[in-house]
């Protein structure tokens, strides 16, 4: 017995191990050409450029490298927010040649993915690091002149809606983007207030009277399922004699046959109010 319990635990144990990915450090990516480099780890550079200068740089301005942490913990501080890069914005002179060190802290896969870059120099217009799993990636761009605000977010489906959103600013950038974690404020703001929200009323138009049919149209609709009912409850001991050892296809003939009798009474009785009716109109025109 023991001896199965040692074994049930050590197994367990390595189980446990297996399913518990270590950090890595992804440093040896294969360069698959246009700045696109990757490994089989779940780690991914594209737009890579480290010597080609943009349009209307003339020289590289500085040289920075910044560490870029993503991960759940950094969201505690944005109420309503799943994920969050540490830093939500970054400020750099044009033409620096920028390396971007990037973390991520979950067990998931995240993205620090950049838009808006001129696309004759980046593919796609994006400089974007990616790793799978806890890890880090780096990779290199050289920014483009002039002032400019670039948006930074995690492009995998409701990361960058639940906080991995930030923005780059080149220069004196071209303003703030929207929605930006403890930037801006969120387009569409989040609402936990339990209490339903109050009807919207549209405005009326000249000579209608939306009050009287809404008065009138529910009482309406009482009365008739009402009568259904007292009708149904009247007609159903006698319903459930009629059908009872009737197949399905036997009671559908019957009722159609029972409704052909009731029109057929209607219209006898309604062509003899006609008769009654008529001769009293023509001798009072």
């Amino acid at each position: 017995m023991d001896k199965l319990f040692s074994i049930t635990a050590l197994m367990i144990l390595l189980s446990a191990n297996a399913s518990a990915k270590e950090f890595e450090k992804h440093d040896a990516l294969m360069n698959h050409g246009d700045g696109h480099l990757m490994d089989m780890g779940g780690a991914m550079v594209m737009g890579q450029n480290t010597d080609t200068l943009p349009g209307g740089c003339d020289e590289i301005a500085a040289t920075k490298e910044i560490t870029v942490h993503a991960g759940h913990k950094y969201a505690e501080k944005f109420p309503g927010r799943m994920w969050a890069f540490d830093t939500q914005e970054y400020k750099f002179e044009p033409c620096t040649k920028l390396t971007v060190h990037f973390v991520n802290d979950d067990s998931i896969r995240h993205q620090w993915m950049m838009h808006g870059l001129p696309k004759y120099l980046y593919p796609r217009g994006m400089f974007h690091l990616e790793v799978s799993g806890p890890g880090e990636v780096s990779g290199t761009l050289i920014l483009p002149p002039g002032n400019q605000t670039y948006l930074v977010h995690c492009d995998m489906a409701q990361h960058m809606e639940k906080g991995l959103k930030a923005q780059l600013k080149v220069g004196k950038g071209s303003g703030d983007l929207p929605s930006i974690p403890g930037i801006t404020a969120n387009i569409i703001e989040d609402d936990y207030n339990e209490a339903m929200p109050p009807p919207v009323v549209l405005p009326a138009k000249a000579g209608a009277t939306p009050a009287k049919v809404a008065e009138i149209e529910p009482a309406f609709i009482s009365a008739t399922m009402l009568i259904g009912l007292v009708i149904g409850l009247l007609l159903m001991p006698f319903l459930a004699r009629q059908f009872k050892g009737m197949s399905v296809a036997e009671i559908v003939a019957y009722s159609v046959e029972l409704l052909g009798l009731l029109f057929n009474k209607l219209s006898t009785v309604l062509v003899a109010l006609f008769k009654l009716i008529l001769p009293n109109k023509t001798k009072h025109p």
